[in-house]
C-alpha cells in the first residue's frame, strides 16, 4: 500500500459522491486533500472523465505542484487554488469545487447568500460571498480567492463559475457544499416571490460566526499537535 493510498480513495470518494449527486458533470469541478504534517495535496487530475477515472489516478503535488509519489497525470488546472487555500486557512484540510446548480445561478446574479438558517450558518458561516470572477485556473482567480478567506467562511461563490467548499476533511467539505445548495435553492425560490426575505437576527450571525470559528480553532490545535 503507498504512502498516499488513504488520502487517494477519500479524494476519490469524494468526487465520485459529486459526480453522483450532480454536483460535478463531465471534466468539470475538482477535490483536494491536505496530507497531514506535509506541504502536500492529493487532487483530482487535469481533463479526466471522473466517470471512469481510477483510485491510483488521483494526483499527488507538492505546494509548488511538483509531482511527488508516482503521480502520472496533470493535476487539476486549478490546484494552484487550493494550495493557497492551505497555505491561508490552516483549518482547511480538503477542498471542494463544483459547479452545483442553485448556488450557481447566485454566481451569475453576482448575490451573495446571507444567513438563513441557524444550523447551515454554523457550518458553512454567516454569509457565503461572492469572489469576483478570475479564469479558471488563472493568477487572478487565485488573487482573489485568496483575498476572500479572511472572512473564516467554509463556502464562496465564484462569480461565473462555481462554488468552493472548504472543511477538514473531503466529507465535511462536501457537506459544505451540500448546505450551500439546499440554503440557495430555498434562497431563490424565496426571492422569486418578491416578499422580503427574513434573515436570522444580527446577535445569531454572530453566534454562528463564534462557533465555526471555535470549530476551526479547534481543527487548527489538532494539526499543531500532530506536528509537535
Amino acid at each position: 500500500m503507498g504512502k498516499y493510498d488513504t488520502y487517494r480513495k477519500m479524494v476519490y470518494d469524494c468526487i465520485m459522491d459529486l459526480v453522483r449527486d450532480g454536483f460535478v458533470q463531465g471534466l468539470g469541478g475538482n477535490v483536494s486533500m491536505r496530507v497531514d504534517g506535509e506541504d502536500v495535496a492529493v487532487v483530482t487530475p487535469s481533463q479526466r472523465e471522473y466517470s471512469d477515472m481510477t483510485v491510483g489516478e488521483i494526483c499527488v503535488v507538492d505546494f509548488d505542484l511538483k509531482p511527488v509519489d508516482d503521480t502520472k497525470l496533470k493535476p487539476s488546472v486549478e490546484t494552484g487554488m487550493h494550495i493557497s487555500v492551505y497555505k491561508n486557512r490552516k483549518d482547511v484540510g480538503a477542498v471542494v469545487h463544483t459547479h452545483q446548480i442553485y448556488a450557481s445561478i447566485f454566481s451569475l446574479i453576482n448575490h451573495p447568500i446571507p444567513a438563513l438558517f441557524d444550523e447551515v450558518a454554523s457550518t458553512i458561516g454567516p454569509v457565503v460571498e461572492v469572489v469576483p470572477y478570475g479564469l479558471s485556473g488563472s493568477p487572478q482567480l487565485l488573487e482573489n480567492v485568496t483575498a476572500k478567506l479572511g472572512n473564516r467562511g467554509n463556502c464562496y461563490i465564484l462569480q461565473n463559475h462555481g462554488v468552493l467548499a472548504l472543511g477538514a476533511d473531503p466529507p465535511k467539505a462536501k457537506r459544505c457544499a451540500e448546505l450551500l445548495e439546499k440554503c440557495a435553492r430555498i434562497y431563490y425560490y424565496a426571492l422569486s416571490t418578491g416578499k422580503e426575505i427574513s434573515l436570522l437576527p444580527q446577535n445569531m450571525q454572530e453566534l454562528m460566526g463564534k462557533i465555526i470559528n471555535n470549530k476551526q480553532d479547534a481543527e487548527i490545535k489538532r494539526r499543531e499537535e500532530m506536528k509537535a
